[in-house]
């Protein structure tokens, strides 16, 4: 005769399955029932936390710690102290982490430091020093912490210790040792063996640190991964905003900007519902996908809410105020953070750099940089780097009135960035590769690049682009002839500046109503089927001249 299976049994059963929603409802039953032991309050603890349920993963974290205590189990009380510090400040309630971090700090003393606690309760002074500008004391910390988890053989300890050495080694500037310890960790990961909380943090620490290093294939084979992972779990709200903001910036390089504000988007919902280190991404990557399309009003705004979290929207901002005509301040704020920079992020933020230092006209400091970044990434295999360091090349040999350097250059990083399937910065190639060609007096190449750019840029919607190649562009698109009205074309120029409807009739002093009549009408007259064609259509039609 079969036992019945008890709420306990179910919410292990569930918990070990990953089914999350009722691994919590079936412990939360049983902990009504009749109580759970600590562990299982453990466990319940983290089920809450994984759901966005912050409170109550709060609040049945400290209980079992103070259960653990009333045992006499000082380690497993510290263990969870030492868990709460870390999810505290991963949420930013610095204050309420410090007062864990005392009590913490005490059980370890009571125990002369012989757990895997003392581990744990080093990695937040790790980050600290790491995002404080002090990688080396970061590297330092995150070392002992990974001795600590070896000796006690703690799983989690030693994949959180190495992943924050790696993530040191990158910011110090070393991406191939920090990119080898983070496959390291991964591996771990991918095997199995790590607790789901530590595998959501390795994971997007992963992924990010990818993307300081420039390494495409990996930010992509751990997104893949990630996504499957919490695909597994589709009830999990922690991380899963985090995932939606890789995949956005993976749509961004590959064109398919509509399924990048998607992703954006469920980012911004998912950092309400529980994933608040989604945030920051979530609306940087909108802000990416507004600006190159010139909607600068509502890009201005998504980076507005991405700088409200202490993470600083560049080089997306800086490159808007470029596309803006205010160069000189998008000069002085790439200057500024490039100083103040690490390495690793000094380095990231150097192909902006040299693109700003050119509109300002500066080709001296434009090829500073852009040499400081190309000796670096000749050390490199990845591709993505090559094709920053040669398409930097090219615009600061097309500076220094050096055609046939400027050809060779961009069409190396057209190469790669086709091969990289990112048709926007192939397509900036090919405008490098027509003014170069413009330059040698070859002209029907120079239309036959300028052309391709053009059908690229009005593809994608990328407005200010398209609006630039028709500039340099050695024919003109079009007559500049118009079936539009003289007030039309008045509306038509602030749809295409990226203004909406409610904006353009503060502008006119019309009603929003008449300016809603006026689209339309500008719509049918061009036989286009929205906004964004009918500005693609002006640019190519040299109306907005």
């Amino acid at each position: 005769m079969s036992v019945p299976a008890t709420a306990l049994d179910q919410g292990r059963s569930a918990y070990s399955e990953h089914r999350w929603s009722e691994a919590l409802e079936c412990l939360a039953r049983a902990d009504a029932e009749g109580g759970l032991p600590a562990e299982d309050l453990e466990t319940l603890a983290s089920v809450a936390m994984l759901l966005g349920k912050d409170s109550q993963g709060e609040e049945y974290l400290t209980r079992a710690h103070d259960d653990f205590l009333a045992m006499g189990d000082v380690p497993g009380a510290a263990r969870c102290a030492a868990w709460m510090v870390l999810y505290l400040m991963d949420i930013g309630e610095s204050s309420h982490g410090s007062a864990w971090m005392s009590r913490a700090t005490q059980l370890v003393e009571s125990m002369n430091g012989a757990g895997p606690a003392e581990g744990y309760l080093l990695i937040p002074s790790a980050l600290g020093a790491l995002y404080h500008g002090s990688p080396a004391k970061s590297e330092e910390l995150f070392t002992r912490a990974l001795g600590i988890g070896r000796r006690f053989q703690d799983r989690d300890l030693m994949a959180l210790g190495q992943l924050g050495l790696g993530t040191a080694r990158l910011t110090l500037g070393f991406p191939d040792e920090g990119l080898q310890l983070l496959d390291g960790v991964m591996l771990s990961v991918t095997a199995g063996g790590i607790s789901p909380i530590p595998t959501g943090i390795i994971y997007c620490a992963v992924i990010g640190s990818c993307r300081l290093a420039y390494d495409v294939r990996r930010a992509r084979e751990w997104t893949t991964s990630l996504e499957r992972w919490c695909g597994d779990r589709p009830d999990m709200v922690m991380f899963s905003g985090q995932c939606q903001n890789h995949r956005a910036e993976l749509f961004i390089l590959h064109g398919a900007w509509d399924d990048a504000l998607d992703a954006a988007r469920i980012a911004q919902d998912r950092s309400r519902r529980g994933d608040p280190e989604a945030l920051y991404g979530a609306w940087y990557q909108q802000g990416e996908v507004l600006r190159l399309r010139g909607d600068w009003e509502a890009a201005e705004a998504a980076y507005a809410k991405a700088g409200e979290t202490g993470f600083e929207p560049l080089p997306g901002l800086a490159l808007m105020r470029v596309a803006q005509g205010r160069i000189s301040q998008a000069q002085a704020m790439m200057r500024r953070a490039v100083a103040a920079a690490d390495p690793a992020n000094r380095y990231r933020l150097l192909p902006a750099l040299v693109e700003v230092e050119l509109a300002a006209k500066d080709a001296g400091a434009a090829r500073e940089a852009a040499d400081e970044f190309s000796t670096r990434a000749g050390e490199s295999v990845r591709p993505l780097e090559h094709a920053l360091a040669a398409q930097a090349e090219a615009g600061v040999f097309l500076a220094e009135s050096r055609p046939l350097e400027t050809l060779a250059a961009a069409r190396k990083a057209w190469r790669i960035w086709y091969g990289l399937e990112a048709p926007f910065d192939a397509a900036r190639c090919r405008v490098l590769v027509g003014r170069a060609c413009a330059g040698l007096g070859d002209q029907d190449s120079a239309a036959m690049e300028f052309e391709a750019a053009k059908a690229e840029f009005s593809g994608l919607g990328a407005h200010p682009s398209l609006r630039d190649v028709l500039e340099v562009s050695a024919s003109p698109a079009g007559s500049g002839t118009s079936p539009l009205s003289a007030r039309e074309l008045e509306v038509l120029r602030l749809v295409a500046g990226g203004n909406p409807n409610k904006a353009i009739a503060r502008s006119l002093y019309l009603s929003e109503k008449t300016v809603a009549h006026h689209v339309s009408n500008i719509l049918t007259k061009l036989s286009v089927p929205s906004r964004a064609a009918a500005t693609s259509y002006a640019y190519e039609h040299r109306l907005l001249d």
